[in-house]
């Protein structure tokens, strides 16, 4: 199983439509987090340790992980997936965006939609 982590920053409407989406997915298991100290669930040591892959939805969010993880993330495949802050959970163009963007960041590292560990 492939584990995908995705982050926004208050861990209320992307991260967790990202997580819904994907973990539904065959091979896939995801989890969701926010960088901000207010998030629903903010992100720890432990969940970084646990991803196969990090997503972030803005490089805001991959510079306070690495300013803050720099350590764990040495060796850890983090992607930004330049998703703004303009949609509600699981609106469909997030989900649409979603698929896309995830899709061609596993793509790139080749992975494939229904990869497998």
């Amino acid at each position: 199983m492939m584990r995908l982590l995705f982050v926004c920053s208050r861990n209320q409407l992307r991260s967790p439509t990202a997580e819904a989406v994907w973990k539904v997915r065959a091979g896939y298991e995801a989890r969701s987090a926010g960088t901000s100290p207010h998030a629903r669930r903010t992100i720890s040591p432990a969940d970084i340790r646990w991803a196969d892959v990090i997503l972030v939805m803005e490089a805001k969010h991959r510079d306070r992980m690495r300013a803050t993880f720099t350590r764990l993330l040495e060796h850890k495949r983090l992607h930004c997936l330049d998703i703004p802050d303009d949609y509600r959970f699981m609106d469909p163009v997030l989900v649409t965006l979603l698929g896309e963007r995830v899709a061609a960041c596993l793509a790139s590292e080749g992975i494939g939609s229904s990869a497998q560990r």
